[in-house]
């Protein structure tokens, strides 16, 4: 992993954008899937080698997502990526999204076309195909679920059409993708069946709904994830 180990080998960038928006999408992706851990030193050098472009982009990358809150600089370390939050950290940011989410619902509901419905049922459909028992698949489609859950809720924030709110709600988001991934539970039943409740109130374009089944779907989650949050810090300070 990054930090100061070396790069684990190449990782080619997608398709070419303007370079940084690809750099970013590349370092965004290494913070999520734990490639460079939390609370670990980004060493600007190694990422540069490991996407074979010079470190300036990589630079433009990381302010942007110090802005997100995902790194911080730090006085004689440079950027380090954040830690992950404790229980109360959690709770505040699962208040956050209690606030948010379901008046992000709420708007979608009266704004979203035939194209972002279409979108956000074939995130429904994936989810349940990733949630399908399969042994020799089980970390590849835990992560396809999950990509899928940030998906679903990225596609109702940016159909609420209020940039400042989505803004919000996509920086809380990349912090949750990052608990998903350190902490799995069974959860994927519930969360499917709570975004289909969320997708048919959409459907129906009832704003009431709408923000009532996200407002349950985000306090499911908290008491799916909070406890487990409990039990890491217990098991620290042991």
């Amino acid at each position: 992993m990054f930090g100061d180990d070396e790069a684990r080998g190449p990782r080619p960038l997608p398709a070419r954008r303007a370079l940084v928006d690809d750099v970013y999408d590349a370092v965004l992706g290494l913070l999520m899937d734990r490639v460079i851990e939390p609370g670990a030193r980004v060493n600007i050098d190694a990422v540069a080698r490991d996407l074979d472009v010079s470190p300036t982009p990589v630079r433009e990358a990381l302010t942007r997502l110090e802005a997100e809150g995902l790194v911080a600089k730090r006085a004689l370390k440079g950027y380090v990526a954040a830690p992950l939050l404790d229980a109360a950290g959690l709770r505040d940011l699962y208040d956050m999204r209690e606030l948010l989410e379901p008046e992000a619902a709420r708007r979608a509901s009266a704004n979203l076309d035939d194209d972002a419905e279409s979108e956000l049922a074939e995130s429904v459909v994936q989810m349940r195909a990733a949630s399908a028992p399969d042994e020799d698949e089980r970390f590849r489609n835990y992560r396809q679920f999950i990509d899928e859950d940030l998906r679903f809720h990225h596609l109702i924030a940016e159909n609420a059409h209020s940039p400042l709110l989505a803004e919000a709600i996509l920086r809380l988001r990349s912090h949750m993708h990052l608990y998903r991934l350190n902490f799995r539970h069974d959860f994927e039943d519930d969360t499917l069946s709570e975004h289909e409740s969320i997708l048919a109130a959409l459907r129906r374009r009832d704003p009431a709904a709408a923000a009532e089944a996200m407002r349950t779907h985000i306090a499911n989650s908290y008491e799916r994830l909070g406890p487990a949050i409990a039990r890491q810090a217990e098991n620290a300070s042991e």
